[in-house]
């Protein structure tokens, strides 16, 4: 396991969009189709209270902080860290955890692009009020990655799924 932001991504990886306190299931998901692939898996986690100011020639990335709370996105990074050393513990695929800034589909669509990533992993969002709202500003990261690039992905339901009788988006 190889934890760091500024370590090159493998090629050829599986990459998995990972946050803190998501199910275990898409990383469990993801490690199953980097071990049916021999690939090694990437979680990849986005700082998205920083954005990208440039790139260095050598591929270093300068970011600044979108807010004060710039340490929170290195509290969620050892979060996501800890997440994955716990459920990919004797999981026999080689992984490793990155941190990337700014907008996550835009993001996960690079580190796929530089990496020619065999394959994306991302989850559904939570259910509820309040991500029904952000997800009608900011959209879904899933759709937005399967309208801009041109590799396979995985979306891995997360939660229970709603009847197809209840409400999606309930007013409550």
């Amino acid at each position: 396991m190889d934890s760091g932001a500024t370590a090159a991504i493998p090629r050829r990886a599986v990459i998995v969009g990972a946050v803190p306190g998501q199910p275990p299931r898409l990383l469990k998901e993801a490690a199953r189709y980097a071990k049916l692939f021999g690939a090694p898996l990437v979680v990849l986690n986005v700082d998205v209270m920083r954005f990208v100011t440039y790139e260095d020639p050598d591929g270093y990335v300068h970011s600044t902080p979108a807010e004060l709370a710039a340490a929170s996105g290195e509290s969620e990074l050892s979060l996501v860290a800890a997440d994955a050393a716990e459920i990919l513990a004797g999981s026999g695929v080689d992984w490793s955890v990155h941190q990337l800034v700014g907008d996550p589909a835009f993001a996960i669509k690079h580190a796929a692009e530089e990496s020619d990533a065999r394959l994306i992993v991302v989850g559904t969002r939570k259910r509820g009020l309040g991500e029904s709202i952000r997800e009608f500003f900011t959209g879904s990261v899933a759709a937005r990655l399967a309208h801009r690039q041109h590799r396979p992905i995985l979306i891995v339901p997360l939660g229970e799924p709603a009847s197809d009788d209840e409400e999606l988006w309930p007013e409550s």
